[in-house]
This record gives structure tokens, sequence and C-alpha cells, in this order.
């Protein structure tokens, strides 16, 4: 599988809410670049940070997808509904991934926290 199969497999997966976790590998790094920089290493740590955030998404585009050998970036925007039923909004997220047999070996993302319930 090509870099740019597995992250419109990924995505494809993110937007119908299943089977998102199958593209991520055991070792997978995952960093958030807000402040303070939040990074975990390994699958399950990836899915105990970021299952929070996929469960609040109520639909998602991908803007630009660019593909460099390994490396992908996606500019990704998110309408998030948060779980209390307060009203929803848009997240315009910079994504980063590295792939190594066709499995997302590492994931950085970069966004405005603000609009985020605290």
């Amino acid at each position: 599988m090509t870099t740019r199969e597995t992250m419109q497999g990924f995505f494809d997966n993110v937007e119908q809410r299943d089977g998102w976790e199958s593209f991520l590998a055991d070792d997978i790094v995952f960093t958030i670049l807000t402040s303070p920089v939040k990074r975990v290493t390994g699958k399950d740590a990836c899915l105990q940070a970021t299952r929070p955030f996929y469960s609040t998404v109520k639909s998602m585009e991908v803007g630009d997808l660019l593909v460099d050998g390994e490396r992908a970036c996606a500019l990704t925007r998110y309408e998030m509904q948060p779980p209390d039923g307060s009203a929803a909004f848009q997240s315009d997220v910079a994504e980063i991934f590295s792939v190594r047999d066709g499995r997302i070996a590492s994931f950085s993302i970069y966004f405005d926290p603000s609009p985020y319930p605290k």
C-alpha cells in the first residue's frame, strides 16, 4: 500500500468513524504540537489520546493531501460536536504523518485549541 493509499484509507475511515485504528503502527509516535507539547508512544497510548477527539467528529474534509515518499501532510477541517450538547464548531488542523509498511508510524498535529471546551 502506498503512502497516499494509506492516508486516503485512514481519512475515509475517520469520516466513517470506524476502522481508522487499523492504520496505526503498534509503535506509533503521536505528538500534539500545542502548548504544552504532548507526545505519546505506542498504539494504545495513541488511541487513548485520540479517541476523545475522533468521537466528537461530526464531519470532516481533507482540503489538501501532500505526499512525498513515506511522508504526508494533510490540511483538514473538522466539524466537532462536543458531547455535552453545546454548539458544534470547526477546527482546522495541519497533520504530519510518516508511513511505514502501510501503517502510520508517526503522526503530529497543529491546531488552535481555543474553540475546544475546557
